[in-house]
């Protein structure tokens, strides 16, 4: 069963998202407080997304993302907020978050969003040509989805390890910001091209010697990014 944690406090919202999961076949899992979203998280190994409003009593959705990354989860994680300022959003990804969903939505674009970040996650198997792909000082395993830098693991969500998978696939090849959102995010995503920015952002602070000077991921001014030189 496909299971979804819904961390939502006003319960009117919660209900809508809720029965709108269950039409699409999801198994739900629903909090009101960051506290037991974390404890429900933890007791339940099978929940593959978590949709995570920003706005709670006690601990906000920032700090449930942030403490469900430090475990090191491979959960998905999308951001509910009715705030459309672009702080909220950047904050919410450079936590961990994988998408960020401004309400009112649509169950049609929240389902979607839904079903495209379970794909990511590992929900669906992912048919690979080959086990590893070896470009020094990485070494992705594509049936294991880790990766290594210089033999030491590199704790990534699924998107970005969609996007390295993507990079290391292409190296040296010139990827625009809409093949990446294509490539990485499905063709059906309604989402904006910041959100590829930003987890490139979150990328090269987790592979990258100086983040500030990239050597890995190069930007290509007015276009995308490139792997290497």
């Amino acid at each position: 069963m496909r299971k979804v944690l819904v961390l939502e406090d006003e319960e009117n919202i919660r209900s809508f998202v809720v029965i709108n999961l269950k039409r699409a076949g999801y198994e739900t899992i629903e909090a009101g407080t960051g506290e037991e979203a974390l404890a429900l998280i933890k007791e339940d190994p099978g929940i593959k997304v978590a949709l995570l409003d920003i706005m709670l009593p006690g601990i906000d959705g920032f700090e449930v993302c942030r403490r469900i990354r430090a475990m090191d989860s491979k959960i998905g994680i999308i951001m509910l907020t009715a705030r459309t300022q672009e702080m909220d959003k950047v904050t919410g990804l450079m936590t961990g978050a994988d998408d960020y969903v401004t309400k009112p939505f649509s169950p049609a674009e929240l389902t979607a969003r839904v079903d495209a970040l379970f794909r990511r996650t590992g929900g669906e198997e992912e048919s690979v040509s080959a086990d590893e792909i070896s470009q020094p000082p990485f070494l992705l395993n594509t049936r294991n989805r880790t990766l290594e830098k210089n033999g030491q693991r590199v704790k990534l969500t699924q998107v970005e390890y969609g996007i390295v998978k993507l990079f290391m696939e292409n190296p040296g090849k010139a990827l625009s910001r809409e093949e990446i959102l294509d490539a990485v995010w499905g063709k059906d995503y309604f989402g904006e091209l910041k959100i590829v920015d930003v987890n490139i952002r979150r990328l090269r602070i987790k592979i990258e010697d100086n983040p500030t000077k990239p050597t890995y991921v190069n930007t290509v001014w007015g276009y995308g990014y490139k792997w290497g030189s």
